[in-house]
């Protein structure tokens, strides 16, 4: 029987949004040491430039007490968050609940966020379907099995835009697909996310490495865009306005913030989707999220009053973040 978070309660002693998003993601289990060791392959764009793909290979057996999958293990993908990459948290547990189950498992980095430089000055964004969509192909050109595809927060939003604009179409490439904490609506998280407390602790974390990225890329290519004016950015909206919306042939922060947004078109999706968003999320605000009869009949929307921006944690202190992961892949597999 599949896990569902869908009611999914926080611990007694991780109370609030903001506790149910910064305790998981720095200090609950599984830790560094936990991480896999993942091959690395560096793909070739279209483009001339390249992405970093962190993969796993399948153990021979799955372990006690999961079940086994009849043919070909499927493949998992997991499209990471803003900023994010193969060695965070979730990323980790989701990789540990894929080997558990006998699949193989990857995570493709978007650009910029492997370690290394790119060479163009294409960044990513979080309405980035072109680019989903051609790992995802390349991936399952090769897999020779079901792919499966999970995103988280920007990614999660990604993965959404591709299979919204993939249609019918969609189903030839991925069998099914989880989106997590995913900013669905972008103006209304952008908003959230540079006011108050959000903006002191969340936008300046962000900002704090995607804006030496930004005038890296900027001394590899002079005149991209207007150096002052992205030094003096202390919002993601500002940053997005000068960065992110012209890099990616958007007009400004609007036009991108509302083309980008996946909500809008969930009910174009043709194959088996789940969105999974806390309702006490502090970067998507709980009136933001699109209502049940409003998704269409392939989506299946869990939205549990608390868990926080990628959290759900369980758990005695300190916690862990493998429920989440596990509830995720059970669906996953039972929607395949």
């Amino acid at each position: 029987m599949t896990a569902s978070l869908d009611q999914y309660r926080a611990p007694w002693w991780l109370p609030g949004g903001d506790a149910q998003t910064i305790w998981p993601a720095l200090f609950s289990s599984p830790r560094a040491a936990a991480m896999p060791a993942y091959a690395r392959e560096r793909w070739d764009t279209p483009d001339g430039d390249f992405v970093d793909v962190d993969l796993l290979p399948a153990p021979v057996l799955s372990a006690p007490g999961l079940p086994r999958s009849h043919g070909p293990a499927p493949w998992l993908v997991l499209f990471h968050g803003l900023e994010s990459s193969s060695a965070s948290r979730y990323a980790v547990a989701f990789a540990l609940a894929a080997q558990a189950r006998g699949w193989p498992f990857c995570v493709p980095h978007f650009r910029g966020c492997s370690g290394e430089p790119n060479r163009a000055p294409r960044s990513y964004h979080s309405g980035d379907f072109e680019e989903v969509g051609w790992i995802l192909r390349r991936l399952r050109d090769r897999a020779d099995a079901p792919l499966l595809a999970a995103g988280v927060s920007l990614g999660g939003n990604a993965l959404l835009r591709f299979v919204e604009e993939a249609g019918d179409s969609a189903g030839a490439v991925v069998r099914a697909v989880a989106a997590v904490s995913a900013p669905l609506d972008l103006a209304a998280a952008g908003a959230a996310i540079d006011r108050g407390f959000n903006r002191l602790v969340y936008a300046r974390m962000f900002l704090r490495s995607m804006k030496p990225r930004a005038l890296a890329t900027l001394a590899r290519h002079p005149g991209l865009f207007d150096r002052d004016r992205l030094v003096a950015a202390r919002t993601l909206r500002a940053f997005d306005d000068c960065f992110t919306a012209p890099l990616h042939g958007f007009s400004g922060v609007d036009d991108y913030w509302r083309r980008a947004s996946a909500k809008p078109h969930l009910a174009l999706i043709r194959v088996p989707t789940l969105v999974l968003n806390a309702r006490n999320d502090p970067f998507v605000p709980g009136w933001s999220l699109p209502t049940r009869d409003a998704v269409g009949p392939h989506v299946t929307v869990w939205q549990p009053d608390e868990g926080g921006h990628v959290g759900f944690a369980s758990g005695p202190f300190p916690g862990h973040v493998h429920a989440m992961p596990a509830a995720v892949c059970d669906w996953l597999a039972a929607a395949s």
